[in-house]
């Protein structure tokens, strides 16, 4: 065996591969519904090491791995989550904040009781990004301290408790699910008879229900043929109009216009045809459904967005990516027409466009290294922040002139899932030589101790907050949960005691880019004392 450990210290990059392949097989074994996933690749990655340093050999990954991968991590979650988080600070201000200040007093009980157990800050501020399970806060940790090995080792401790504490947690939030007020209503489509008399226009009626509703066909007169619905049609009295949207909203709609009638429009294709059409064409990423022009164009509209496994709303201000998947309502003879126009390939799921990649990522680092002056020092928020915040951003713009700034939501998915096993192999077999150590001399427990403290603050921390002021009901709180632990085994334990519940993907969102900033902040910061 120990020629076969010398070979591989010898081959870095099978190294790698060796470690990411036989660590993700270990992360996809399941007890009881929960895996360790990703992290899996860390300990494989870190018992290795061990195992090499025990026989005199130095296998490692070279760091300059470990930092792309990271940075295409980061990269890849702020353009992924960059519409969704500017969105969710609007509709989610106080529960955003409430977060941030539980996780901002978790980390001055680590820094408290790193002292009183006598930790060097290093070792904290790992033990604290393995307590929040947040690797991306642990490379901000590494790079502030200037020590590539303590807080890993750190990390690697307390990250284990970090995920059974809040599975904990999420499962005190949904004893009393039942009885959850917060129950979303479905999304569905409704064919309703006009009786009214007062011609409203459509574009006043989505308005009135904030956006969150879209009329998709409309029929005037029985005589006449069944048309896609423009924002500037107006109702006259014994007109069929399809509404989609939430089951409340359409219910209100219904009781305002007339009542639910017995034809149902989105069944008859004499006329129009429907049709889910896949963003590849680059002129329409980027741009807001109003400003395509659907209805002057082709006499179109949109309805729907699948984005990943995602239905929503297609209100005007939907910013489309390329690989969303559009539900569109055409005329039969203009349907083809339609999906040229958005382009229809495969090639929206699976572009990687570089030009985005390349100087979006450049800009990133550059970022980074950029030195602010702050009392007493010097601080930068390092290479994992800036491609993150530069990720926000450009996922947030959409476009810029000719150039689409965000990425195929599969494609950016898949180059951060990658990137992130390259790190945790870099950073497992950095410090497995060094966590030998941490257990012999006893230290190990001092650092579980602190992980435990931490996690509990902040899993106890958000349960009070979030049920006693905001009042969030117990399904969204475990997603929510789940969301500020950044860590998707929590959500995947939540969906299957829930069976995927709408609310728990909805408290995920919610919290999850904000919760990402601010632990790569306050890793950052801690790795700095």
């Amino acid at each position: 065996m120990h020629s076969v450990l010398a070979f591989l210290a010898a081959q870095p990059i099978l190294l790698l591969f060796v470690i990411v392949g036989f660590g993700s097989a270990i992360g996809h074994l399941r007890v009881k519904g929960v895996g360790l996933g990703a992290a899996a690749v860390l300990f494989l990655a870190i018992a290795v090491s061990a195992w090499g340093s025990a026989s005199g050999l130095d296998l490692q990954v070279p760091e300059t791995l470990g930092t792309l991968g990271l940075t295409l991590f980061t990269f890849s979650v702020g353009i992924v989550s960059g519409a969704t988080f500017f969105a969710s600070l609007r509709r989610g201000l106080g529960p955003i904040l409430s977060m941030v200040g539980v996780l901002a007093v978790a980390a001055l009980a680590a820094v408290g009781m790193g002292r009183l157990l006598d930790l060097k800050p290093a070792v904290v501020a790992g033990a604290w990004a393995g307590a929040v399970t947040n690797t991306p806060a642990l490379a901000a940790a590494r790079e502030a301290a200037g020590d590539q090995t303590a807080p890993t080792v750190g990390y690697a401790v307390t990250y284990l408790f970090g995920v059974v504490g809040m599975l904990i947690a999420v499962s005190f939030a949904l004893r009393n699910r039942a009885a959850d007020t917060d129950a979303p209503a479905a999304l569905i489509s409704r064919t309703v008879r006009v009786e009214i008399e007062s011609s409203p226009r459509l574009a006043e009626l989505e308005e009135l229900h904030g956006d969150r509703i879209k009329f998709s066909r409309v029929r005037h007169g029985e005589q006449s043929p069944i048309l896609t619905a423009d924002e500037r049609d107006t109702l006259l009295l014994d007109d069929l109009v399809t509404v989609v949207g939430p089951a409340d909203d359409v219910e209100a709609v219904t009781r305002e216009l007339g009542h639910t009638s017995s034809h149902h429009l989105e069944v008859d294709r004499d006329y129009l045809d429907v049709r889910r059409i896949t963003v590849s064409n680059a002129r329409v990423a980027g741009r807001t459904v109003a400003e395509l022009g659907l209805a002057a164009r082709f006499r179109a509209t949109a309805s729907r967005v699948r984005r990943g496994d995602v239905d929503m709303v297609a209100t005007d201000d939907f910013l489309l990516q390329l690989g969303d998947r559009v539900r569109v309502i055409a005329p039969r003879d203009r349907m083809k027409d339609v999906s040229t126009f958005f382009g229809d390939s495969s090639r929206g799921l699976s572009d990687i466009t570089p030009i985005v990649l390349g100087l979006g990522m450049a800009a990133g680092v550059l970022l980074g290294v950029v030195a602010f002056p702050v009392p007493g020092r010097v601080f930068s928020i390092g290479s994992a922040a800036g491609t993150l915040v530069l990720g926000l951003v450009l996922g947030r713009v959409g476009r810029i002139g000719p150039l689409v700034t965000a990425m195929p939501y599969t494609s950016a998915q898949a180059i951060g899932e990658f990137g992130m096993l390259v790190f945790l192999a870099q950073a497992g077999t950095r410090a497995g030589s060094q966590i030998s150590g941490a257990f012999s001399s006893g230290e190990w427990l001092r650092i579980l101790v602190l992980g435990v403290v931490v996690t509990t603050l902040v899993g106890g921390g958000l349960f009070v907050v979030m049920r006693r002021v905001f009042r969030i009901g117990g399904t969204q709180l475990s997603g929510l949960m789940g969301g500020a632990q950044t860590q998707p085994a929590v959500l995947a334990f939540a969906n299957a005691r829930t069976n995927s519940d709408s609310r728990v993907a909805l408290g995920y969102a919610l919290v999850y880019p904000a919760a990402m900033i601010a632990k790569i902040l306050l890793g950052q910061v801690l790795g700095g004392l």
